[in-house]
């Protein structure tokens, strides 16, 4: 390059320059203008100012010639000056000048970062960023010049932040951090630098780093300009601070374009006028959502993935795709479960994404928010369901299809999708089996679209039908649409059928496929594997698999995944249509109760391994009727359920249905500890409301009191104390009356800790005490474990630490003489923490380390959240308010993944009274306050008091009134609950005066 104006400016390459001080002003002004003719009043202006003299145009040449002869000197042509009467210009080649090579660097980059290239994006932002030397036209201190240098550096900084939102979708915030920092300290006042340093910071662990970089904005914003950061900075703060980034030391994932879109098909017929209106209208009239309406098979799918196809290129960030199951086996989508799968397709972790529904929906348009997505909504139920998921501004396009008119919904542009015309049908038949072969039989070729009703789904199964029978003529096919099995109900229209196209790829495959097939019609779920099928058809496994492969092979059953198969919804409704006949009712129960016992033996065995000894008394015994199917899912365990959870929980619902009570029950309560443990509370309450609900038309009462004792369970930890409570007194009415001793003693135990959390402490003492009386010795060594661990945690929120040391050191030994793991780390955590809060910090921090090894191994998430917690008022304690912070979030993060709220809560109050230590006062408020709402809205008194306790801490300084407010308020709770934490509220009240 010859010509260099990013940095000082040099001419000729090398570091040559012009050193005449007026010289260098004209040269400047010419490079910022290259190829251009600057007026000679312009450059008079940039040289002279306010004052140019009587000879300014004289002195103008004579600058002129001077920059000819140096470029002479530099082996420049002196004719690269253009001269002209209106003023002069400077002629460049392509790779002349470094901004304008800068520039078109800048823009390849861009086009990279469009096309989902972000290695070579980041590579040609690193390119263009090494071509700056320093500040453009830096120490040329004419006004002009500077204006106008001030534009390029603007423009280093832009796509500086560009290149750094690349290299952070890419996973590199750890080697970012360093530029980072001195980019903030050079540019304090810029915002998305700012909030790039908190992201990267967060994404490497270094939560309390990102906070402080907040903070110090914050204070910059507030005595340069007098306001406060941004709402996208504010957003941003309030994501880290509460933990909702939910990444605790954990590297985000690379992140890049999201490309979700389903194939477009290549021989997409019939629907071009549509496909243009609509693409007319979100171009050019600038339409952000559209909807797609019309009868099942009508091709609204296929019509919106070709839109989104076709308008990929104008939203690059991001192109989604959901099915909603509006109309499917499936219940539809919930909300709260679609944009969890949304946020999940746009790389946000699991563990980020928030219980709350508006919280996910928060996080859901913060995600979107400056990023150009396309978002596909398939197959909605309702207005309602797809509303809350519709994003906010206007980069954002949004297509939705359903089989209903979404009457209600306020936004949208209706389009209802009308049936094939007929030469569309016969267009489309051509295209998948041949135009040739359509063309030389017109009528008959006529006649099978007719009988597909004109829908395209039914034409290309019997296209393709054709294309595989190349002998057949299409007389053939037609004469079998019209002897083929009778059409689907559902999707019948005037004499159109879809169903007959279905019996035509049923028919052709063999008899043990043909019995398989309906069979999978019965599964309530989209995905199963090889064992549900032959579980269902009740052959060996590997039969089985040559059934499927020969379905997958007739495009009847789609092999979504190595040995993972799925139905399409239409093809499901007609599996379910064939088993309808009542001379199949008997082979249809028969298959029903198979799948249900497959699932149930799958589930007990897990749940034998996996609870403690003291609850698997009440796992049911039952003799699989196929052992040689649960080898390994049993040896998946945990995994295995994870995957197959909303399909359990579907099958608890179709055993009701199908009036297979034992089976019901019995399968809900062998879900029962890993929905717990696992969070799905939600699955928890359905799967036990639906178990109690058929043990009661049972009769059988001990089943009852099973279901009310584990749905208790659930109301306990999403902080429903009266309804666990409630639920738990008549499971032990039914037990005592029944004399079952062990699950009495269960009952009485899980009473004491429900009536202590709820802050009736005496209450629950006295639920104990009846326990330990009903204790037999070494028989009842797993119960008094039990019991221990329930009663030893309660005396350490009511303060009573003699008697919690006591018991939790008695605690340890049983449960080591039991052999029971799950007790030894309960033992372990409550001995640690009775210890801690009576000062004995050294045995305390060898005792956690221990229980929080323990808690992992066992993936014991809430136990992991709650020791967590302890460390870190312990380091706060000790003076290390940083380590703490980290400490709450982590605790958090196991929080929100066990699904406790209460315990979220008491992380969060946790993680603002360690912020406050930090110095920021204002974020630890904010904090307090989403807790007091929370707990208020949970009916949680005693974190409801710490939270009050907090913003009184908060607001001491500065509002001494309000503070004495909050802690009155903190310590009527506090001795409602009889928590201890009183006495620290009264010396604070006290000393206020």
């Amino acid at each position: 390059m010859r010509f260099g104006i990013l940095g000082p400016l040099r001419v000729g390459g090398g570091e040559s320059t012009v050193t005449a001080g007026r010289d260098r002003i004209v040269l400047a002004l010419l490079l910022l203008r290259a190829g251009r003719l600057v007026p000679v009043d312009e450059l008079i202006d940039a040289v002279w100012e306010e004052r140019p003299p009587a000879t300014a145009r004289a002195q103008l040449q004579t600058c002129v010639s001077r920059l000819r002869r140096r470029f002479t000197e530099l082996g420049l042509a002196p004719e690269t000056i253009i001269t002209d009467p209106v003023g002069y210009g400077v002629r460049t080649a392509p790779n002349d000048l470094d901004a304008e090579v800068f520039t078109r660097t800048v823009e390849a980059a861009r086009a990279a970062v469009t096309a989902g290239r972000l290695a070579e994006a980041s590579e040609r932002f690193r390119i263009a960023l090494a071509l700056w030397r320093g500040p453009a036209l830096g120490g040329i201190p004419s006004r002009s010049v500077r204006r106008r240098a001030q534009t390029l550096d603007e423009q280093r900084l832009t796509a500086l932040e560009e290149c750094v939102d690349v290299e952070l979708r890419l996973g590199q915030a750890a080697e970012l951090i360093e530029e980072l920092t001195d980019s903030v300290d050079q540019h304090p006042l810029r915002e998305r630098l700012r909030g790039q340093l908190m992201l990267a910071l967060s994404s490497v662990g270094r939560q309390a780093d990102a906070l402080a970089a907040y903070r110090e904005g914050r204070r910059f914003y507030a005595d340069e300009l007098g306001i406060e950061p941004g709402a996208a900075l504010q957003e941003l703060h309030q994501r880290v601070l509460a933990g909702d980034l939910a990444l605790a030391g954990r590297p985000a994932p690379p992140v890049g374009p999201v490309r979700s879109l389903p194939r477009a098909i290549g021989d997409f017929i019939g629907r071009q006028e549509t496909m243009a209106r609509l693409v007319k209208e979100i171009e050019e009239d600038g339409t952000r959502i559209q909807v797609v309406d019309g009868m099942p098979g009508s091709g609204k799918t296929t019509l919106a993935v070709h839109v989104a196809t076709a308008l990929a290129d104008r939203y690059p960030d991001a192109q989604l795709f959901i099915d909603l199951h509006g109309h499917s086996e499936r219940r539809p989508l919930t909300p709260a479960t679609a944009v969890a799968a949304l946020l999940r397709q746009l790389g946000v972790p699991a563990e980020r994404v928030p219980e709350n529904l508006d919280d996910r929906l928060a996080l859901w348009r913060i995600e979107l928010a400056g990023r150009r997505a396309l978002v596909v909504l398939d197959n909605a139920a309702s207005a309602e369901q797809v509303a809350p998921l519709l994003p906010n501004g206007s980069q954002s396009l949004v297509l939705i299809t359903s089989r209903r008119r979404l009457i209600g919904l306020d936004e949208g542009r209706p389009s209802s999708l009308p049936v094939l015309d007929p030469d569309e049908a016969i267009e489309l038949l051509g295209r998948v089996a041949g135009m040739e072969r359509i063309a030389s039989e017109p009528e008959a070729a006529a006649e099978v679209a007719r009988r597909c009703g004109h829908l395209p789904l039914a034409i290309r199964l019997a296209g393709a039908r054709l294309a595989h029978r190349p002998r057949w003529r299409v007389a053939d096919l037609a004469e079998r649409l019209v002897a083929g099995a009778g059409p689907l109900a559902e999707l019948t229209a005037g004499q159109r059928s879809v169903g007959q196209a279905f019996a035509l790829s049923y028919a052709q495959v063999s008899p043990s496929a043909q019995r398989l097939f309906p069979l999978l019609g019965l599964y309530p779920t989209g995905r199963f594997d090889g064992r549900v099928a032959a579980a269902l058809v009740d052959l060996p496994l590997a039969d089985t698999q040559e059934q499927l492969d020969e379905l997958v092979d007739a495009h009847l059953v789609e092999e979504v995944q190595p040995g993972r198969y799925r139905l399409h919804d239409l093809l499901r409704d007609y599996a379910r249509l064939l088993l309808a006949g009542p001379e199949r009712q008997t082979e249809r129960r028969a298959a029903v109760e198979r799948l249900l016992d497959h699932h149930l033996s799958v589930m007990l065995a897990i749940a034998r391994a996996v609870e403690a000894a003291g609850s698997r008394r009440n796992i049911p015994e039952r003799t699989p009727s196929r052992p040689d199917l649960l080898a390994g899912p049993v040896a998946e365990g945990r995994a295995w359920f994870e995957e197959n959870h909303v399909a359990l929980t579907a099958l608890v619902r179709k055993a009701e249905e199908e009036d297979f009570a034992v089976q019901c029950w019995q399968l809900a309560r062998a879900c029962w500890r890993l929905n717990f443990e696992g969070g799905h509370l939600d699955e928890l309450i359905e799967t036990h409301t639906i178990g109690l609900r058929v043990a009661e038309r049972l009769g059988d009462e001990a089943a009852s009191a099973t279901m009310l004792n584990y749905l208790s369970s659930a109301y306990f930890r999403l902080a429903r104390f009266p309804e666990a409570i409630s639920a738990m007194e008549v499971a032990l009415t039914v037990r005592r009356r029944l004399g079952l001793h062990g699950d009495t003693l269960s009952t009485l135990w899980n009473l004491g800790v429900s009536y202590a959390a709820n802050g009736d402490h005496r209450l629950g003492k006295a639920k104990f005490d009846e326990a330990f009386g009903m204790i037999r010795g070494p028989a009842d060594i797993h119960s008094l474990t039990n019991l221990l661990n329930n009663l030893s945690y309660a005396l350490i929120a009511w303060g009573r630490y003699d008697e919690s040391l006591r018991l939790a050191r008695l605690h340890v030994l049983l449960a080591r003489q039991a052999r029971d793991h799950r007790q030894i780390e309960n033992a372990v955590g409550h001995l640690a923490m009775v210890r801690h809060r009576m000062g004995h910090l050294g045995p305390a921090r060898r005792l956690l380390r221990t229980a929080l090894y323990l808690k992992r191994r066992a993936s014991n998430r809430f136990g992991e959240g709650e020791v967590l917690n302890e460390i870190g008022v312990m380091e706060r304690v000790a003076g290390q308010p940083d380590r703490a912070a980290a400490l709450h979030r982590d605790a958090l993060v196991a929080m929100v993944d066990a699904g406790d709220r209460i315990g979220q809560c008491a992380s969060r109050n946790l993680l603002a009274r360690a912020i406050l230590e930090q110095g920021d006062a204002a974020s630890a408020l904010d904090l307090h306050r989403r807790v007091l709402a929370d707990a208020s809205r949970l009916g949680a008194r005693y974190e409801k008091a710490r939270a009050l306790e907090g913003i009184a801490r908060c607001v001491l300084a500065t509002d001494p009134s309000a503070a004495r407010t909050h802690l009155e308020q903190a310590l009527a709770l506090f001795r409602q609950v009889e928590s201890p934490d009183q006495h620290e509220v009264e010396r604070l009240l006290a000393e206020l005066g």
